[in-house]
């Protein structure tokens, strides 16, 4: 037993370890511009994202209304897009789908025209997936909240059965709901029609993404919490559910919005934390319900030794949430401005009522249930109300899924300048940060004519101002771990369009120059 415990222990570790995501992707530009008019077909499409993504559908819609393939990569905190060489007049619509460092999938069109625009992206079309990936993740809430934080309860606090035949349905429902949700989450990455579950692509798509750890985890502590309810002692079952619980606190500090949003070393932790006093108290209410509708002798009891931690872990809660609000919010305002902000506040009103039962229970029906332990119709009453508006709370939480929060959506403001320069033989792409007078930071991602890694020996950058007499001032490139080229802190004095040429020395024999201008602000 003790090596079971350990390995399961090992697991949940190694699987929290494994996600590392960062925050929502938002696409801040393009190359060509969204809606941008060009006399000559380009060559590439850039996506330029607030982070790094990975692609997992991007089409190209011609003209003539074909979809064309393409090849693409991604490149740093961009997607790069290599456009067949026969485009027709007219206007292209690229649609991408990447999956961002939090797990969740990012979907979009942009459009540009050859000559003149000739038409307009199709409407997006809604498809029932949205609402089973919504009902699947309320299934999941309630396996990790009623299941596991209700074994919690029964083995710690009621010391009884009580309330088992709801925990272990919630188990039951938590752990379809989390397989379903992996499926789902792959269909909705590679934007697959409901068949395409049976096959092994969207399994295969959602393990990669940092929702997938997060899922096995809920998968393997949900079947911990239910072997607990067969355990053959109360100490054994004490482990398994103290593990189960802390594995709820994991499974939500693995992926997700507030768990990928900035300072981690904050938000993580909250997220954690959140998750368990959650558990805590959620799983109570069945088993409470359950003793107060049986008038159990053990019930004043009970409630007592519930009460005494309810009230630390209820402050813990509300901090631990207030923390993640503001983070994820950004803004008062944003509360009524963008959809995440009104589903908080639809939430933030629903835990506010539930606070308020909570008292009532504390101060007045427990009080009376432990005066006269046969006086439990009032608990149950407020019981069943604060079971009805939890399963309100986390169908509004499930909603997120689909809403990102207002910090992902706000656009640096010094965004790096971008310069991408190609001929048939490579293609550099140059961010400048932050791109205005002053100390300034260059990458250099060199490139084939294909897109694919251009392996160099060295790499010099070279830049002039000859319209203000500033001749050619040469910096010598760096090989980051990164696999690009940086020349840090090169001092830009004045503003104006700086010539700007690379030198990029392939083999002893071959040196491949490429040039350009980059309009400093």
């Amino acid at each position: 037993m003790a090596r079971v415990l350990a390995s399961l222990a090992a697991l949940l570790s190694a699987l929290c370890i494994a996600s590392a995501a960062w925050a929502h992707a938002t696409l801040l530009s393009s190359e060509p511009a969204d809606g941008s008019v060009l006399t000559q077909p380009p060559k590439m499409v850039q996506l330029h994202f607030n982070e790094g993504v990975t692609p997992a559908v991007i089409g190209v819609i011609d003209a003539g209304g074909k979809a064309r393939d393409v090849a693409t990569r991604a490149a740093g905190q961009s997607v790069l897009i290599v456009l067949p060489d026969d485009l027709p007049q007219g206007t292209q619509i690229v649609s991408y789908r990447v999956v961002s460092q939090d797990g969740h999938p990012v979907a979009g069109s942009m459009v540009f025209s050859i000559g003149a625009v000739t038409g307009a992206a199709p409407p997006a079309m809604k498809s029932p997936l949205a609402v089973l990936i919504w009902l699947a993740r309320i299934g999941v809430y309630l396996g990790l909240f009623v299941g596991v934080g209700g074994a919690f309860f029964a083995t710690w606090i009621g010391q009884g059965p009580s309330g088992s035949t709801v925990s272990r349905g919630a188990l039951a429902i938590g752990l379809v709901s989390a397989v379903t949700s992996l499926g789902l989450q792959g269909l909705d990455l590679l934007n697959l029609p409901l068949g395409g579950i049976v096959t092994s692509a969207p399994w295969t798509s959602a393990l990669a993404t940092s929702l997938g750890p997060s899922l096995l985890i809920a998968i393997v502590v949900m079947a911990i919490a239910w072997y607990a309810w067969k355990s053959p002692s109360i100490l054994i079952a004490g482990v398994l559910t103290t593990l189960a619980i802390v594995g709820v606190g994991l499974s939500l500090a693995t992926s997700g919005h507030a768990a990928t949003a900035s300072p981690q070393w904050l938000t993580r932790p909250s997220l954690f934390l959140h998750g368990i006093a959650v558990a805590y108290w959620i799983g109570a209410l069945a088993p409470l319900a359950a003793m107060a509708h049986r008038r159990n002798d053990n019930l004043p009891r009970v409630l007592k030794q519930f009460s005494g931690l309810a009230m630390p872990l209820v402050a813990l809660l509300v901090l631990s949430g207030l923390v993640l609000s503001v983070i994820q919010l950004g803004s008062l305002r944003a509360l009524i401005e963008t959809q995440y902000g009104v589903l908080l506040s639809i939430k933030l009103s629903l835990v506010i009522l539930l606070l308020g039962l909570a008292a009532l229970n504390r101060f007045l029906c427990t009080p009376a249930v432990i005066a006269n332990h046969e006086n439990t119709r009032p608990l149950l009453g407020s019981i069943v109300l604060e079971c009805l508006l939890v399963v309100g709370i986390l169908a509004v939480v499930a909603g997120w899924r689909f809403t990102p929060p207002p910090r992902a959506s706000v656009v640096p403001v010094a965004a790096p300048l971008s310069v991408h320069i190609h001929t048939d033989a490579a293609m550099f792409q140059v961010l400048v940060s932050p791109g205005k007078v002053g100390s300034n930071d260059f990458v250099l991602q060199l490139m084939t004519g294909d897109a694919a890694l251009l392996p160099a020996k060295e790499a010099v950058l070279i830049l002039s101002l000859p319209e203000r007499g500033i001749e050619p001032m040469e910096r010598r490139a760096t090989l980051g771990p990164d696999g690009y080229w940086h020349v840090r802190g090169v001092a830009l004095p004045l503003p104006g369009r700086w010539r700007m040429q690379i030198d990029a020395l392939v083999t002893d024999f071959q040196k491949i120059t490429l040039q350009d201008e980059l309009q400093v602000r």
